[in-house]
């Protein structure tokens, strides 16, 4: 996408929260967020309805990680699960949203998964979330947690993150349910939700959530929060990002406007992100894809992580200067994107598909650029281009390939650099990641499930 970053200033808003008073403790250390049996390796856990669709409402598939990435050891969970409340209805779309933190601070990591067209009492698509319990075995039994609007097509669990958004030592879970964001406090434990629940709303307007990212943006112990959403104006859309500082009391703070879009336009426009360190300053960065800016033609923007919040900002597109190729209508620049450290220098680098990318006269056929970290933040110099006609890279451009449809940045073999994980309908790739980039040689197959499991 782009031949220029733009820097742009935010712009300062407010909202109303409301929360009752949340008391302090300290967690054992956990292992990784995804370790969901403890033995240290991270974890894969993906969407699935069975090898043989034995589950038409949906569960998780984990595969467990070993010393060389994912081994062989798998663990499908479902409502039909022992311990896990509900019963796999067809179209329940359990586990299809996900997110993962030792919740219980038992050392195991935990992970919460919704099931967001679950009907509740006669009331269609209400939704449910429910956090699913680490142990030495794997996932075991669940716990539901409360739900926060009592209605028809609420959509609970539309997205999740999770985080110590008060620093108490206890992990948080943030929750969407009809379009507005609540944040559960910890403990959360096999007997229910103990702490208090923070509603995030804004004043004066009306601002729908549509996603949720979580990270330690200002440098404390503390983790913060950007709500992702659109403002409904008379005669326009807003897709906004709404930074929400960690704290006892969680403070609203700049927003940062993504697109407007005058006239009637599409909603959820604002995408989902990232955030990590891409100029190795300590604080982490907010990497936003949005994918339907500009006719499809695509966007990312970064906020710069600062101790008071963050505050400047970049954009990339197709027409930057240092990325290869032009900004086209549908292109999907930014559709998805991946944070991780690819040539081990101690910075971020951030991967982004454009799954629409018409090749070779093939529309659809996609592919990924890699930005990479530097102590100025992140930079299109030296950015990689990625996709079926780069020499290496298996398999041949064909249109619907979406090479990019999900991609991930994860260091599997613990060699200190991160490898890029490629969805694609013709078959999806590991490239191995090295001191110098993405590499082509060593490129080797990985299954689609995989990829989806990879949680950011």
């Amino acid at each position: 996408m782009r031949k220029r970053a733009l820097l742009l200033a935010a712009t300062l808003t407010t909202g109303l929260l409301t929360a009752l008073p949340v008391t302090t403790a300290t967690a054992a250390p956990s292992k990784p967020a995804d370790d969901f049996n403890g033995d240290g390796y991270r974890d894969y856990a993906e969407y699935s309805n069975g090898a043989a669709y034995e589950f038409p409402g949906g569960a998780v598939k984990v595969t467990f990680g070993t010393a060389n990435g994912p081994g062989t050891k798998v663990q499908y969970v479902s409502q039909n699960s022992a311990g896990v409340p509900g019963a796999d209805e067809t179209g329940d779309e359990f586990g299809e949203v996900r997110t993962a933190a030792d919740f219980n601070a038992d050392g195991y990591g935990d992970l919460a998964v919704a099931a967001m067209r679950e009907g509740v009492a006669g009331r269609a698509e209400q939704g449910t979330v429910t956090v699913l319990w680490g142990s030495r075995t794997g996932l075991s039994g669940g716990t539901n947690i409360p739900a926060r609007a009592n209605t028809s097509y609420a959509r609970m669990g539309s997205d999740l993150a999770a985080g110590d958004f008060n620093g108490d030592g206890k992990k948080d879970l943030a929750v969407v349910a009809d379009g507005k964001a609540y944040v559960h406090r910890g403990p959360i434990s096999r007997s229910g939700v103990a702490g208090s629940v923070t509603t995030l709303d804004k004043n004066g307007v009306l601002f729908t959530t549509t996603a949720l990212v979580s990270g330690n943006v200002t440098g404390d112990n503390k983790t913060d929060l950007v709500v992702i959403g659109d403002v409904i104006g008379d005669n326009y859309i807003d897709s906004e990002a709404w930074f929400i500082k960690g704290g006892s009391t969680l403070a609203p703070g700049r927003t940062l406007r993504l697109e407007r879009v005058n006239g009637a336009g599409e909603a959820e426009r604002g995408g989902d992100g990232v955030i990590a360190d891409f100029n190795k300053d300590g604080k982490g960065d907010i990497a936003i894809g949005t994918p339907l800016f500009s006719k499809s033609r695509g966007e990312v923007s970064i906020w710069y992580g600062a101790a008071a919040g963050p505050a400047k900002s970049a954009r990339f597109t197709q027409n930057t200067a240092g990325i290869a190729d032009t900004a086209e209508t549908y292109d999907s620049f930014g559709d998805s994107i991946a944070a991780g450290d690819i040539n081990g220098d101690g910075r971020q680098d951030l991967a982004i598909s454009s799954t629409g990318e018409t090749l070779g006269g093939e529309p659809y056929a996609g592919g990924v650029h890699v930005l990479y970290g530097r102590d100025g933040g992140l930079t299109a110099t030296g950015s990689q281009w990625l996709a079926r006609s780069t020499p290496g890279i298996p398999g041949d451009v064909a249109s619907g390939d979406h090479f990019g449809l999900k991609v991930r940045l994860r260091d599997g073999n613990r060699d200190g650099k991160a490898d890029l994980h490629v969805y694609s309908f013709s078959g999806s790739l590991r490239l191995p990641g090295s001191a110098s980039g993405i590499r082509t040689a060593g490129v080797t197959p990985v299954t689609e499930g995989l990829v989806d499991g990879m949680l950011q």
